[in-house]
């Protein structure tokens, strides 16, 4: 089965950038971002598939981009304008087409720490 692994997070202060990386063990066709704050359930927040199509969540839209690199098997997440909110272990995903979200593979999460 297909592993990933997540690497990039880390404490940055409100209105700055980071930029996260997950590398998938073989080549799927979705993957994403999600991401779980204390106390609330996991979301996504990115997703790509091998084509390059994309979906965002509304409160990152115009804020974080999501990329992928299919010779790599790796996505990245570069977050810009990162506010308190973002706060959150970001989870890596990596699917087949026809599984749901919330399917597929995860990998053992990032902490990304958004204070000042």
């Amino acid at each position: 089965q297909v592993q990933v692994v997540e690497s990039g997070g880390g404490l940055v202060q409100p209105g700055g950038s980071l930029r996260l990386s997950c590398a998938a063990s073989l080549s799927i066709n979705i993957m994403g971002w999600y991401r779980q704050a204390p106390g609330k359930p996991r979301e996504l927040v990115a997703d790509i598939t091998s084509g390059g199509s994309t979906s965002y969540a509304d409160s990152v839209k115009g804020r974080f981009i999501i990329f992928r690199d299919n010779a790599k098997n790796t996505i990245y997440l570069q977050m810009n304008s990162l506010n308190t909110d973002d706060t959150a272990v970001y989870y890596c995903n990596a699917r087949d087409a026809w599984e749901r979200p919330y399917g597929g593979a995860w990998g053992q999460g990032t902490q990304v720490t958004v204070s000042s």
